[in-house]
C-alpha cells in the first residue's frame, strides 16, 4: 500500500510468483472477482478439463461435446436409427435458428452419437448457447465413458460453434482431441476452488446452512455431521463412496501428477520449441516433417519469459487504469452527494422567493419545483448509472487481471504459451477501453438555474427559470489552431459540460511584440482565420464569451508564431480584369496596351522583405513599373501614378533581365536592384500601415515572380529593426 493505493509489484516480481502482502478481507474480494474468468460459458460451472479452441476461447471438454452439431453431409451410423423420416436429428442452421437437443434424456442412443426423437429441448445459458436441463445430468459427469476414462467417438464432419464469439469450426478427424488442454487455467481453477474450499457450507441444510465438514467425491456433495449422518449414512450402496475433508474435495480430482505436454499431432512427442508464425507450441517431429519445417522457432523457455514480460508490462498499465477508475468511482460518489446537497439548497432558496410573493405565485411554484426535482432526478441518474457502468467495468479488469496473474505463477511454458498471446489481447483491449472519455463524468453536479424574483405582479404568470450566469471561460482547440504565413486560425468551444448560453465570443490578439490586447473578432462563429499579421513575430490569443448577463473569463491564452519568410503569389482577385495570370499566379502578363496594375495577395507592416521578378519577354520597348501600392491603389494607370504606390520606371531592363525589390520599414526605405546592381533607394518620411509587393505592364511584357528570398548580403538591417523582425 502506498499512499492509501494498492500498487501491484514490479513485472519481475510477477513474473516468479512474488506479490505484496494484503489482508485476507482484499484478496478474497480479488478472488471474487477473478471467478467470472474461471466459469465455463456454457454451463456456468467451473471448467472442467478445460480446451482451447482456434478462437482463444476457452469451453469444458464435456460441454464441447454437448453442443457438437454434425453437418447435413455426415454420415453417421446413428443416423440410420431416425424414425422414418431419415433426416438428421441436427439439421445445420445460423445460431440464432439452431435447436440443439441433449441425449441424456432421450432413453436411448450412446452418449458419442446423435440420437433421434424422442428428446427433450436443452435449456439456454445467458449468452445464447443451448446446455442440458438441470434436472437430467449426464451420466457420469457427461464427460467420460465407463471404465475407460477416454472421449467417445465423435462423428465425422461434426462442427462446433464457439459459445462466446460464435465463431464455427469444423472438426478433422482427431475431433475433440485436435484442441490443446487449458492446464493452465485448470490449475488456476483447482487454487481457486482450493482457497474458497475452507468456507463450503453445507449444501444440504435448508436453513443457515452450517459449515461442511467432509466431501463425498461420487456424490459431489458437501455434508456437514448431522445432514451426513441423515442423507448419506455408511452403509448399504454408499459404503464404498469416499469420504474427504472440504479443503481436499474440490481438488481430489488431481489423483495424479501432471503429465508432460505433449503435441495435439503426434501424441508421443513431447512439446520442446515455440512456432513464431503460428504462435503455438510444437514438437520435433514437426518440425521435421510437419507444417511448421519451414516456420521459424524459438526455445520454449525463451519465448514463455518474453510472453511472462510481455503479459507483466501490459498488466502493470491496466493496473493505472483501475486506480484511475477507483479514483473516478470515488469523484462520481462524491459529485452524488454534491448533487444531493445542491438540490436540497436549491430547492429552499426556491420555496423561500415562491413563499415571498402572493397566492398567485403559489401556482407558479409548484411547476417550478417541478422542473427543479427532474433536474435533480436527471443528474443523479446520469451520475448513477456511470457509476454502475463503471463499477462493473472495473470488476471485469480486476478479475481479469487477477487471473492473469495466476496464470503468470504457472510453471508450465507450453500451457502458459498457449493462452499468452490472447490473454495479452485481451488485457490490451481492455486496457483501451479505460481510454480517453471514459473517465470523464458526464454530468455537472451544479445546478445551473437562478429564479428572478424582480418582476411586478403582472408578470407573475409568465414567471420561468432565466440564466443569470456569465459563460465559462473557452476552451481553445490546439488541434485545429495554425499559422499559415502572415494568417492565424483559432478554433475554440464551450467545456463540455457547460449548460450556459452563450450570445456571442471575443477574440483578442497582441500586437506580436509583448503589447495590449486588441479585438480582432466579435461573434457567434467559433472558429476565426486573421490575416494581415507581422511575419517572423509571436503573437498571444485569447477568447471569451457573453450573454446578456455579461462577459466570462478569457480562455488560456495561446502563442502562435507566423512565419519568418514572406511566400506570396500575385492575386488574382484584386487584379484588373485586363491581367493575365499563369504559373500558380506566379506569371503576369497582360491583353491591353495600357498600363495596368496587379499586386501580390500578403501585405508588409514591419520588418525588412526582398522579392525579384524575372523578365520573360520584352518587345518594343515597353516601360514597365515595379514597386509597392497601398491596397486602393488605381489598377488602370501606370503605378506610381497616384499617391498610393512607389514604384521604379528606369530603363537599363530587357528579355531575361532579374529586378529586386528590398522594402524596409525599419529605415522607411525601398530598394531596387536590376541585375544585382543597385539603382538608389527610395525615401519615405512615414512608412506606416499595410503595403503590397506591385507592378504595372502591357501586353508587351510578361514577368514571373521569385518570393520567399533571402535579404541580399551587402544589405544590413537599420539599428531601429528588432532583432529577428527580418522577413
Amino acid at each position: 500500500m502506498e499512499n492509501g493505493k494498492e500498487k501491484y509489484p514490479h513485472p519481475e516480481f510477477i513474473a516468479f510468483g512474488h506479490r505484496e502482502s494484503v489482508s485476507a478481507s482484499t484478496s478474497m474480494n480479488k478472488m471474487d472477482e477473478m471467478e467470472e474468468e474461471l466459469k465455463c460459458p456454457v454451463c456456468g460451472s467451473f471448467f472442467r478439463e478445460p480446451i482451447i479452441l482456434p478462437c482463444s476461447h476457452n469451453i469444458c471438454l464435456a460441454c464441447a461435446r454437448n453442443i457438437l452439431v454434425q453437418t447435413p453431409d455426415a454420415e453417421s451410423p446413428q443416423s440410420s436409427r431416425a424414425s422414418g423420416s431419415g433426416v438428421s436429428d441436427y439439421d445445420y442452421l445460423d445460431l440464432d435458428k439452431m435447436s440443439l437437443y441433449s441425449e441424456a434424456d432421450s432413453g436411448y442412443g450412446s452418449y458419442g452419437g446423435f440420437v433421434s426423437a424422442p428428446t427433450t429441448p436443452c435449456q439456454k445459458s445467458p449468452n445464447g448457447v443451448r446446455v442440458f436441463p438441470p434436472s437430467v445430468p449426464p451420466p457420469a459427469h457427461h464427460h467420460l465413458l465407463p471404465h475407460t476414462g477416454v472421449l467417445p467417438p465423435v462423428p465425422r464432419n461434426s462442427c462446433l460453434t464457439c459459445p462466446q464469439c460464435h465463431r464455427s469450426l469444423t472438426l478433422d478427424d482427431r475431433g475433440l482431441r485436435g484442441f490443446p488442454k487449458n492446464r493452465v487455467l485448470e490449475g488456476v481453477v483447482d487454487r481457486y476452488q482450493q482457497s474458497k474450499a475452507a468456507a463450503l457450507k453445507c449444501q444440504l441444510c435448508e436453513k443457515n446452512p452450517r459449515e461442511a465438514t467432509v466431501m463425498c467425491e461420487q456424490c459431489d456433495v458437501f455434508y456437514c455431521d448431522p445432514c451426513r449422518l441423515r442423507c448419506h449414512p455408511p452403509r448399504g450402496p454408499l459404503a464404498k463412496h469416499r469420504l474427504v475433508p472440504p479443503a481436499q474435495g474440490r481438488i481430489s480430482r488431481r489423483a495424479s501428477p501432471r503429465k508432460i505436454s505433449t503435441c495435439t499431432e503426434h501424441e508421443l512427442e513431447n512439446l520442446s520449441m515455440y512456432c513464431v508464425q503460428c504462435k503455438t507450441p510444437v514438437c520435433y517431429q514437426c518440425l521435421e516433417d510437419g507444417k511448421h519445417s519451414t516456420h521459424e522457432v524459438k526455445a520454449l523457455g525463451a519465448m514463455w519469459k518474453l510472453h511472462k514480460g510481455q503479459l507483466s508490462q501490459a498488466l502493470n498499465v491496466l493496473s493505472d487504469r483501475a486506480t484511475e477508475a477507483k479514483e473516478f468511482l470515488v469523484q462520481l460518489r462524491n459529485m452524488v452527494q454534491h448533487i444531493q446537497e445542491n438540490g436540497v439548497e436549491f430547492e429552499a432558496c426556491l420555496v423561500a422567493q415562491c413563499d415571498a410573493l402572493i397566492e398567485a405565485l403559489n401556482r407558479r411554484k409548484a411547476q417550478l419545483l417541478s422542473r427543479v426535482t427532474k433536474e435533480h432526478e436527471h443528474k443523479l441518474s446520469v451520475v448513477r448509472d456511470q457509476i454502475s457502468h463503471c463499477t462493473v467495468k472495473l470488476r471485469q479488469t480486476t478479475g481479469l487481471m487477477e487471473y492473469c496473474l495466476e496464470v503468470i505463477k504457472e510453471n508450465d511454458p507450453s500451457g502458459f504459451l498457449q493462452i499468452s498471446d490472447a490473454l495479452i489481447r485481451r488485457v490490451h483491449m481492455t486496457e483501451n477501453q479505460w481510454g480517453k472519455g471514459s473517465l470523464t463524468p458526464r454530468m455537472s453536479s451544479d445546478f445551473d438555474l437562478t429564479l428572478d424574483s424582480g418582476p411586478l405582479l403582472q408578470t407573475i404568470h409568465q414567471l420561468d427559470f432565466v440564466q443569470m450566469k456569465v459563460p465559462a471561460a473557452p476552451i481553445l482547440q490546439l488541434e485545429e489552431c495554425c499559422t499559415q504565413s502572415n494568417s492565424a486560425t483559432l478554433s475554440w468551444k464551450q467545456p463540455p459540460l457547460s449548460t450556459i448560453a452563450v450570445d456571442g465570443y471575443i477574440l483578442e490578439l497582441d500586437d506580436g511584440t509583448g503589447g495590449q490586447f486588441r479585438e480582432v473578432y466579435v461573434g457567434t462563429e467559433t472558429i476565426c482565420t486573421v490575416d494581415g499579421l507581422h511575419f517572423h513575430s509571436t503573437y498571444k490569443s485569447r477568447v471569451k464569451a457573453f450573454n446578456s448577463s455579461g462577459v466570462g473569463q478569457y480562455s488560456k491564452t495561446l502563442v502562435m508564431q507566423t512565419s519568418e519568410i514572406a511566400w506570396f503569389t500575385f492575386d488574382s482577385a484584386s487584379a484588373h480584369p485586363d491581367i493575365i495570370l499563369s504559373n500558380d499566379n506566379l506569371t503576369v502578363t497582360c491583353n491591353s496596351y495600357d498600363d495596368r496594375v496587379v499586386m501580390g495577395n500578403t501585405g508588409f507592416s514591419r520588418g525588412v522583405h526582398y522579392w525579384e521578378m524575372t523578365i520573360d519577354r520584352y518587345d518594343n520597348h515597353p516601360d514597365p513599373a515595379f514597386g509597392i501600392a497601398r491596397g486602393d491603389v488605381m489598377k488602370d494607370v501606370m503605378l506610381g501614378k497616384d499617391d498610393k504606390a512607389w514604384a521604379i520606371t528606369d530603363g537599363g531592363i530587357g528579355k531575361g533581365a532579374t529586378v529586386g525589390v528590398l522594402l524596409d520599414f525599419s529605415r522607411g526605405i525601398l530598394l531596387f536592384l536590376i541585375n544585382d546592381e543597385q539603382q538608389g533607394p527610395v525615401a519615405f518620411n512615414t512608412l506606416e500601415g499595410m503595403y503590397y509587393p506591385a507592378i504595372s505592364l502591357n501586353r508587351n511584357v510578361q514577368v514571373t515572380l521569385h518570393s520567399g528570398l533571402p535579404i541580399p548580403d551587402f544589405y544590413t538591417p537599420g539599428e531601429s529593426d528588432p532583432a529577428g523582425s527580418v522577413c
